[in-house]
């Protein structure tokens, strides 16, 4: 039976809600990544400056502003969670979640009064910074007793965890799975990316020969799972691993081809099938010139792509579901076949392989029927999704 994404909660720099999310990805200006001083610098950075929801039904030590992002797309589905519980009941709903950051921003609040004054502040639990904490956090206030764990495998973490749920529907372990991804912007992300030289002062510029680095951000995307029909479905994944470098991609671009090869397989389709690409488009030297060949070897240069991280920012551990509902935006709703626009200077790199970059207001010819998102990270961890529109649930 097929894998379906039955509802979509999304809270990032475009906006909260599929509504406000959809209305800025198709805008005819690029929005969302936006100017802020960190660590004494003016960086841009994809900052959620939506309301966020409050934690007071959760216990103090899962407080952290990574939970509020998740509580936050949580509510915008809660009634099908509720209704789905009350269908399969507590012990047939699972959590799968990816985060890399979960609560590391109150532990670095945390330890800097600690430094100021020799004490921890009285609200300060450990357990907000364990990466388990989201996935807890929704089970303890939904009164779940499903499997419940969070992926953390850097930026690939959330599209692994759409993965691992689709798993576990179909080993029979559950009957509806929560399944994304949450990240939140602090100083400790920042400053390791800067260390790495990886962070761009200006909206970032995928594919650019002026690209040089990225735009960090952060969100929340959760989806609710199941094998109950919907209006979009999960069709294939594919997971490799390059075994190359701590940091680097493969530069030959094989771990990639891997897990997109995997993907198609899954889900039956060639690549001619496929009618657009989100890249993971990080803007880093070594991911485009890497991912631009990989796409070109496998689709050559006339299937449509872009990067959605100058909108987004890289929410590193929630980029793989946040990009995932792009897709499903894409796929949903959109009578005129609007594709995400990759939003650069236009100044190609002549040293990487040409794509099929998106332009701002470009509609596809035909109804979208499929889609891919690539989602790549430190240490080689490659995970791909593939997603098709389902009339028949319309």
């Amino acid at each position: 039976m097929s894998i379906y994404l039955n509802q979509l909660g999304i809270v990032c720099a475009l906006g909260s809600g599929v509504d406000d999310v959809r209305r800025a990805l198709f805008a005819d200006a690029p929005s969302g990544v936006a100017p802020y001083v960190c660590l004494g610098k003016t960086l841009h950075l994809g900052a959620v400056i939506s309301e966020l929801s409050v934690q007071d039904a959760l216990p103090t030590k899962l407080h952290s502003r990574n939970n509020a992002l998740l509580l936050t797309a949580l509510a915008q589905i809660r009634p099908a969670v509720d209704a789905a519980i009350a269908r399969f009941g507590a012990t047939r709903i699972g959590v799968v979640l990816g985060t890399s950051t979960s609560g590391i921003g109150e532990a670095q609040a945390a330890l800097a009064e600690h430094q100021a004054t020799g004490q921890l502040p009285a609200h300060f639990h450990i357990a907000q910074q364990e990466l388990g904490s989201p996935a807890t956090a929704l089970s303890t206030l939904l009164g779940l007793a499903g499997p419940s764990m969070v992926i953390s495998t850097a930026c690939s973490s959330s599209a692994k965890a759409m993965a691992s749920a689709a798993r576990l529907l179909n080993a029979g372990m559950c009957d509806a799975v929560i399944c994304g991804g949450v990240d939140s912007l602090c100083d400790f992300t920042v400053a390791g990316f800067s260390s790495l030289e990886s962070v761009s002062a200006e909206r970032c510029q995928p594919m650019s020969i002026h690209r040089n680095g990225i735009n960090i951000g952060e969100g929340a995307a959760l989806f609710l799972m199941s094998k109950e029909p919907g209006p979009i479905a999960l069709l294939g994944w594919g997971e490799s691993s390059d075994a190359h470098h701590i940091s680097a991609p493969a530069p030959d671009g094989k771990g990639a081809r891997t897990a997109m090869r995997a993907a198609l397989q899954r889900a039956d389709l060639q690549a001619s099938d496929i009618d657009y690409i989100n890249l993971h488009g990080t803007a880093t030297l070594q991911n485009d010139a890497m991912e631009s060949l990989a796409i070109h070897q496998l689709f050559g240069s006339q299937t449509p792509c872009s990067s959605t991280k100058p909108l987004t920012g890289h929410t590193l551990g929630a980029a793989g579901t946040i990009e995932a509902a792009i897709c499903w935006l894409t796929l949903n709703n959109n009578p005129t076949g609007q594709l995400p626009p990759h939003w650069w200077d236009g100044e190609a790199d002549p040293a990487i392989t040409p794509l099929a970059l998106v332009t701002p207001g470009q509609c596809t010819d035909t109804p979208l029927q499929y889609a891919l998102s690539n989602s790549f990270a430190f240490g080689g961890s490659n995970a791909v999704l593939i997603f098709g529109k389902c009339y028949e649930a319309h």
